[in-house]
């Protein structure tokens, strides 16, 4: 396919989206700041000696507490989550050779789901903050392997078949989720259904470090898998041909995409489509070459989410509609679309 845009062009005008997105969530809210405020308490808490200098500062301490404390973490956490979604939906589908292939189509994040909702109904916090993502990121590998035993054999490693073998694991991991949920303590079925809906109300500082550096390094090892999944995307026969080794390269993308959608999963609960939509929204713009359509896709969908979170607090505010509500919504409509134009 031909690039119908420039990749340069398209990138400088999502770095602009993510900056005008970044700072509308954080002035926007049941409390709102206006944007000279917003700026003051940002450059405030980046250097506070060199500010005091020249602005003499003219917002409450509440106002700079809600800002620091609530609203900068949640736009980094919808940040990672929809570059994290995207770059892995981006990739697995690139490995399948199927471009309807996402991470939860394949059943991690309903793997993840299950380990998170454990968490919640039955033992509770018992490694202190990062019991969700550990036990979020075993129920991912648990359907990671559940799929590696289903496609063992040559035959099942067609797209079509990949496909309906995590079709397959997600409908059986989403009934041990149900039978948890039933089982499970029921005054905490109502934060279990919540959770579930997926929204960004998890972010705290104390929770983010090490999800902001597995997430990350998982998205450049992603990259760095371009050229790999380019040869992919030619054949099995082709890309052995040229040197690759296919199952390993397969086996690696499966791994790193579980390893990133397990942990957005554990702080976001489960928000769907934005693996799906984006990458096929940026194919039309660039192309599909991987080590082009990758590094966009983390942008994209960077700015995706921050302009689904903005719209989740806007439309039913001071309540907070779920992102995964909104996601699935237009992930419908865009599927729809496409459907009826052709």
């Amino acid at each position: 396919m031909s690039h119908t845009y420039s990749p340069r062009l398209t990138g400088s005008v999502l770095l602009l989206i993510i900056l005008v997105f970044s700072l509308a969530g954080i002035m926007i809210g049941v409390s709102q700041i206006s944007p000279a405020q917003v700026l003051g308490i940002l450059l405030h808490g980046i250097s506070p000696d060199w500010l005091g200098t020249m602005i003499e500062p003219d917002w409450r301490r509440s106002q700079a507490v809600i800002i620091n404390e609530l609203r900068v973490p949640r736009v980094i956490l919808a940040m990672l989550a929809g570059a994290g979604l995207a770059v892995a939906g981006a990739a697995l589908q690139a490995a399948t050779r199927n471009p309807l292939t996402d991470p939860f189509l394949l059943g991690v994040s309903s793997g993840a789901s299950l380990g998170a909702v454990l968490v919640i109904s039955h033992i509770g916090l018992v490694i202190g903050a990062y019991t969700m993502p550990v036990f979020s990121f075993a129920g991912g590998l648990l359907s990671f392997f559940l799929l590696l035993l289903l496609i063992r054999r040559p035959e099942n490693q067609r797209p079509d078949r990949m496909v309906l073998a995590g079709v397959a694991i997600s409908f059986l991991l989403m009934a041990g989720t149900n039978a948890l949920i039933f089982l499970g303590d029921q005054r905490a079925a109502q934060a279990v259904v919540f959770w579930m809906l997926g929204g960004l109300g998890r972010a705290r500082w104390d929770l983010l470090p090490i999800p902001v550096a597995v997430i990350s390094a998982g998205l450049i090892l992603l990259i760095w898998q371009a050229r790999n999944l380019n040869a992919l995307m030619m054949g099995q026969e082709s890309a052995a041909a040229l040197g690759i080794s296919v199952n390993r390269v397969r086996v690696t993308v499966l791994l790193l995409a579980t390893l990133v959608t397990s942990i957005i999963v554990s702080l976001t609960g489960t928000i769907g489509f934005v693996g799906l939509v984006v990458p096929h929204i940026m194919r039309t713009f660039v192309g599909g070459d991987n080590r082009i359509l990758l590094p966009l896709c983390a942008l994209a969908g960077a700015g995706f989410m921050l302009g689904v979170d903005i719209v989740a607090r806007i439309l039913l505010a001071p309540q907070e509609l779920p992102i995964g509500i909104i996601t699935g919504a237009v992930g419908g409509s865009y599927f729809c679309y496409l459907l009826a134009r052709r």
